[in-house]
């Protein structure tokens, strides 16, 4: 690995570590809790088709450009648009307000963190009613039939008061989270989920703490250990009774639902989720490859990567779900449930009727920990690499980025104390629905492609490519990059408002006004602040204005078109040659004036 200094920057000791630390972060809790849902919802196999045209159309385009910008420029998410378009430097500051709202998701691995705790219990503790949680209304798993109480109706009907709640529910709820009421009933702080997030951070800071050449190595246990987690399950699902009756379900074909506009919202939004991008993670991660990395072969590999496990963990999630349901009963359709209702209620439900449900359980909330844990701190890296580069005179020296990087993470720590509350998880809804949403991620790739493909140039781009691997992209991405990618992204970032639906809980409960103002405010925050810094930058800068533009526009400086990589490779093989016929080493050549 190249050793850093003030003025370099330093990249991955292997190629490999580079492809395991984009694998973990590309592949996350989406793929396993959202897409497998939306996918049963949305019209089975046939939600494969919008999935797939936004895949093409958006999603590759943009983590490949994205890809490109970080390895050409060798910057972070802010500096690397100096050399592409310096307006969009309001979009790297609008990935940075969404990065640090996205720093909430590390409350879910405190949550699977203290569930692979109480894993190693006999019976599992959400697997009966005779814990100091349980209410008279608790109905635990062995007792659980056709009966109108079951997993996701208990969750949909609690306001009743009167209905019987499963075992796991009430686990989840009532000993985990210590639901209260409601946001504006904060409780008292749970001291397991405190020190569970505190495990987490402190997890997340040793995993980064000294740049890249030591994140490489975690990557090497984070990224493939979530991989063998869901082989693991996948074999043991497909062996149970009634695994066949949810894969079908999960996948089973509804044509009709294609005319439906959220069908095709949803699967944007997932495409853009699950590949990362529009989150600076992978400029970041980009940005520490050499220069002459085969970039574009890594970023479709990737992608590929990233759907194909997506629809495996269907495979496993369904499966599990299928058998649950064939225990009991009942349709599919009554256990399917997404996000944290399938991770930490409808799956737990699901293993507790396994033979060794411990085992189970552990893999399961194993494989949520590594998936979640490489995105978290991938995205911590995001922030720093961002931070450091911008200051790096400062910055790049000893301890300074562990110093920063400690005060992050005990800043967010304190922040995110209130989630632990007896109030929190709605707080989280409220951060997750409204702050790092579809709509924040849609409006940054558009912005990121008008970049590249009008004020850089597509063929520009195509030329950096070409300039690092020694080919250049077929035209179809640069056609993306122009005109497909831009476009699809703001019609769905419009089209975004016009399906939008307040936020409300699986209780039925709904936030007060002030809440709903809160979160529309995180969600503006992101989407003006290029706005506010390219009208600070115009007032800034001298001279006429339409000057003031053309050099916000443009690259500044020399850029991907001039190649000034192919350049310096001449200059090294004409100086070397010179060394050679002369008998001279470099600085030798250099000081005689060659």
């Amino acid at each position: 690995m190249e050793t850093t200094n003030t003025a370099r920057k330093e990249h991955w000791s292997k190629k490999r570590e580079y492809i395991l630390a984009s694998a973990g972060n590309v592949v996350g809790l989406g793929n396993v809790w959202r897409f497998p849902y939306l996918c049963y919802k949305n019209g089975g196999g046939v939600f494969l088709l919008p999935y797939c045209f936004f895949a093409v159309l958006c999603g590759v385009p943009l983590f490949l450009l994205e890809t490109v910008i970080g390895q050409y420029t060798q910057e972070g998410t802010i500096t690397c648009w100096a050399n592409v378009s310096p307006l969009a430097q309001g979009a790297g500051y609008s990935i940075i307000v969404i990065q640090l709202y996205s720093r909430a998701y590390i409350i879910i691995l405190a949550w699977a963190l203290l569930y692979l705790i109480y894993c190693f219990r006999d019976p599992l503790p959400w697997a009966t009613c005779n814990n100091p949680w349980n209410t008279d209304r608790c109905i635990d798993i062995s007792s659980l039939n056709q009966s109108a109480w079951l997993s996701g109706n208990l969750t949909l009907n609690r306001t009743s008061g009167h209905l019987p709640e499963s075992s796991v529910s009430e686990f989840w709820e009532r000993k985990l989270l210590s639901m209260s009421a409601g946001i504006e009933d904060v409780g008292t702080v749970q001291w397991e989920q405190l020190l569970c997030l505190l495990v987490c951070w402190v997890t997340c800071y040793f995993s980064i703490w000294k740049g890249v050449h030591y994140t490489g190595k975690v990557v090497y246990f984070t990224a493939v250990f979530p991989y063998v987690m869901l082989l693991i399950l996948l074999i043991r699902g497909l062996t149970l009774p009634g695994a066949w009756q949810g894969m079908v379900f999960y996948l089973y074909p509804d044509p009709s639902r294609l005319a439906d506009l959220q069908v095709w919202m949803d699967a944007c939004s997932q495409v853009l989720f699950s590949y990362g991008v529009s989150s600076g993670s992978i400029i970041t991660l980009g940005s520490y490859n050499k220069v002459k990395n085969n970039c574009y072969r890594d970023s479709l590999w990737l992608c590929a990567l990233n759907s194909g496990t997506s629809l495996v963990a269907g495979f496993a999630i369904f499966s599990a779900l299928g058998f649950m349901a064939h225990k009991q009963g009942i349709p599919v359709d009554m256990v399917v449930s997404s996000g944290p209702g399938l991770a930490f209620i409808a799956f737990p439900q699901a293993v507790a009727m396994m033979p060794l449900p411990q085992l189970w359980a552990a893999c399961f909330f194993c494989m949520l920990l590594m998936l979640g844990l490489d995105t978290v701190f991938t995205g911590l890296e995001t922030i720093t690499s961002s931070v450091v580069d911008m200051f790096p005179a400062q910055m790049r020296r000893p301890w300074r980025r562990e110093i920063f990087l400690l005060l992050l993470c005990l800043s967010c720590f304190i922040i995110q104390i209130s989630l632990t509350t007896e109030g929190g998880v709605y707080q989280f809804q409220l951060i997750d629905h409204y702050g790092p949403n579809g709509a924040c991620t849609l409006f940054v790739g558009f912005l990121q492609c008008v970049a590249v493909g009008w004020a850089f140039g597509s063929s520009r781009m195509c030329d950096a490519v070409e300039d690092m691997i020694g080919q250049r992209p077929c035209l179809f991405i640069s056609l993306c990059w122009r005109y497909f990618t831009p476009l699809l992204c703001l019609i769905c970032f419009i089209c975004s408002f016009l399906v939008y639906q307040p936020l409300t809980s699986s209780r039925g409960y709904t936030y007060p006004s002030w809440a709903y103002l809160l979160g529309w405010a995180m969600t503006l925050s992101s989407v003006v602040v290029p706005f506010i810094w390219t009208v600070c930058k115009i007032l800034i800068n001298k001279g006429p204005l339409p000057q003031r533009l053309r050099s916000l526009w443009h690259p500044v400086g020399k850029s991907a078109a001039y190649k000034p990589q192919k350049e310096l490779d001449r200059n090294e093989v004409n100086i070397k040659v010179l060394e050679a016929e002369l008998g001279l080493d470099t600085n030798e050549c250099l000081n005689v004036g060659i």
